[in-house]
Order: C-alpha cells, then structure tokens, then sequence
C-alpha cells in the first residue's frame, strides 16, 4: 500500500497563504492521479483539486483562481499552494493517492482561517 503522509496545516487569518504537501510513504511506478479533498464539520467531504499523471488539473469551483495543485512526481510528491484563504476554507484537509486501481487516503491536516 501506498500512505499518504501529509504536512503543512495549521492556523492563518483571513486573506494569507497556506501551502500543503502530501508525500507517498513509498515509491510506485503505478500512481496516476493526486490530490486534495476537504471536510469541514458537519459537510460532507468535497474535491479541492486533483493532478493526474500528466498534470491535468480540476479544481472545485470554491477554490479557482486562489488554489493552484502541483506535483513532483520524481518525489511521489503532491503540493497544494493556498492563497487568498477565506474562514469557509476552514476545515481538514485530506490527501488522496490513486495506485494503480485502488485509492489511498492520508489521516488529514487541520487548516484553521480566521476571520
């Protein structure tokens, strides 16, 4: 299995910037896409943006245009630069890694935008 460990979260006001990274726990030559999902309390979890193997992006429309995903696929690394941070940004933030035809989830990072 494929875990993703993911690091970055924490507490911003309104207006900064975060950025999130997600490395794989192991190399795979079988990894397609990645990328970040987000669940605030009492939501449901809902797509931030993926990266597929060609670096073809879809971003949720809540975060275009302030959000850019990128990824280092040399490192199995997945990067997640947040700008313009609102207080409804608030909420864990989770990667996700598509090995072969399975999905792996990290535990999830806390991002906390105070107003």
């Amino acid at each position: 299995q494929v875990q993703p460990v993911e690091s970055g979260g924490g507490l911003v006001q309104a207006g900064g910037s975060l950025r999130l990274s997600c490395a794989a726990s192991r190399t795979s030559f079988r990894i397609n896409a990645m990328g970040w999902y987000r669940q605030a309390p009492g939501e449901q979890r809902e797509l931030v943006a993926t990266i597929s193997r060609t670096g073809t992006t879809d971003y949720g429309d809540s975060v275009k245009g302030r959000f850019t995903i990128s990824r280092d696929s040399a490192k199995n690394t997945v990067y997640l630069q947040m700008n313009s941070l609102k207080p409804e940004d608030t909420a864990v933030y989770y990667c996700v890694i598509r090995d072969g035809p399975n999905d792996y989830w990290g535990r999830g990072t806390q991002v906390t935008v105070s107003s």
